[in-house]
């Protein structure tokens, strides 16, 4: 199994590892993001204590792992704080901690006194995981936690970048890239499950009686959700394109139901994000809802319709195949902003931008618009997951100069541009896949 990326929190948590002082250390994230691996391999070669929370009995089991370490534990009466006094001066990981806070609520009060009277004052490592998200913010790093202000590090760990995805599967194209990320997302847990080519390993996953497919969603959810039924409508409803509130009620058949609340727990949980226009403010009325991750999207948008056939073992990976070109229209605007910020990042645009995001109004839409407000320049570049004949550039590119000033761009060095999947005419700022190299 392959370590990707990661370097700089890598080095982050290798730094605080080697210190001489006591180190509180949050790390959090979505289920399958590698919080484990990435804290696995910081601790490679030092002595430590690994216990995976469950949901039950977690005393009993945390002594009889720790005690492999040190085995005074063993005969230690079942006390955390009994356990921590053997420990300190160690390297403790606990993984979903939220399991603990479930068994017993009262756990994140008892850890800030271990903390405060045992670890303290010595050089003991202590690191706390946590893939519920609102927990982790809510029971551990907020300032009504008993433990604010005892942490010394907190890291919330993202997907990886669609570049890296190289370093996974370094023999194939950019296109196939870009149907492996429409799945997988930057998410290393299904990056790892996938056997090239692409199509014919969903195939027969799709085939497998205990495919993994079936049951994903229901278990990403749980671990946030005690009733997951309404926000599954509202999940379906995003990844169809509903982004509006309107939208979203209607397509749930809630008109008149107040769904800010079910909106805001799916955003707190990283399920949907919310945009507004680069232009606007983040609390613009103009705001859209988008599932946060393609693994999310692709699910509800090709699994979570036929479950029944999954179920079977009859889906027809053709089904998807044929509607994949569309779905990837919208997962390629995103691999083409984190392209564009790597030629921010190296100096090859002629502009040095500090946002950079979708722009709509009414009818009008704009894939993506960079700015640099200080100096007053803007790049606004169209996205076609296609190839473009002949010609065609230059048509785009005519067309986003005037859908440009309706921005309100008049007294920026405004700058046009194209990404695609493959281009014939390629003078100006015009890229598509074979580009990728520079940044990879």
């Amino acid at each position: 199994m392959k370590f990707v990326d990661r370097v700089d929190e890598l080095e982050a948590l290798r730094e605080r590892l080697d210190s001489e002082t006591f180190e509180l250390i949050v790390i959090y994230g979505k289920r399958r993001v590698g919080k484990t691996r990435l804290v696995l391999e910081a601790v490679k070669g030092k002595e430590h204590v690994y216990y995976l929370a469950v949901e039950g009995d977690n005393l009993r089991h945390f002594k009889r792992v720790a005690s492999r370490l040190v085995p005074e534990i063993f005969y230690a009466q079942e006390d955390w704080e009994a356990y921590f006094n053997f420990l300190k001066g160690k390297i403790a990981v606990i993984d979903e901690f939220p399991s603990l806070i479930k068994e017993d609520p009262k756990i994140v009060s008892l850890f800030q006194r271990i903390v405060d009277l045992i670890l303290s004052h010595t050089n003991t490592k202590l690191i706390l995981l946590g893939s519920s998200i609102s927990m982790m913010s809510d029971r551990v790093l907020s300032y009504r936690s008993p433990l604010y202000g005892r942490r010394t590090a907190s890291l919330k760990l993202k997907p990886l970048n669609f570049f890296h995805l190289r370093e996974f599967f370094p023999h194939l194209q950019w296109d196939e890239l870009v149907e492996v990320y429409g799945f997988a997302d930057g998410i290393p847990y299904y990056l790892e499950k996938i056997e090239p080519p692409f199509w014919k390993w969903l195939e027969n996953e799709l085939k497998k009686p205990d495919t993994f497919l079936k049951d994903e969603l229901d278990f990403l959810m749980r671990y946030e959700f005690s009733d997951a039924t309404t926000y599954k409508r509202i999940l379906e409803a995003v990844a169809l394109g509903k982004n509006t509130p309107k939208e979203i009620r209607e397509f749930i058949r809630a008109k008149h139901s107040d769904i800010t609340q079910y909106l805001k727990n799916l955003m707190e949980t990283e399920f949907i994000v919310k945009k507004v226009p680069v232009t606007e403010n983040e609390r613009s009325k103009k705001g859209r809802y988008f599932i946060g991750d393609n693994f999310v999207a692709f699910w509800f948008r090709y699994m979570y319709p036929n479950l029944s056939s999954i179920e079977e073992g009859i889906l027809d990976v053709e089904e998807i195949k044929k509607d994949y070109a569309n779905y990837l229209g919208t997962v390629f605007e995103e691999i083409a902003r984190q392209f564009l910020i790597e030629l921010n990042k190296r100096g090859m645009l002629p502009l040095k931008f500090s946002k950079i995001g979708g722009w709509w109004h009414k009818g009008e839409e704009i894939d993506l618009v960079a700015l640099n407000e200080r100096e007053r320049k803007a790049l606004v570049v169209e996205v076609k997951w296609r190839e473009l004949r002949k010609n065609e550039t230059r048509r785009i590119l005519e067309g986003l100069r005037d859908k440009a000033e309706l921005i309100g761009l008049e007294n920026y060095e405004v700058h046009c541009g194209i990404i695609a999947k493959k281009v014939s005419d390629k003078d100006g700022l015009v890229w598509d896949l074979r580009d990728f190299s520079l940044v990879a």
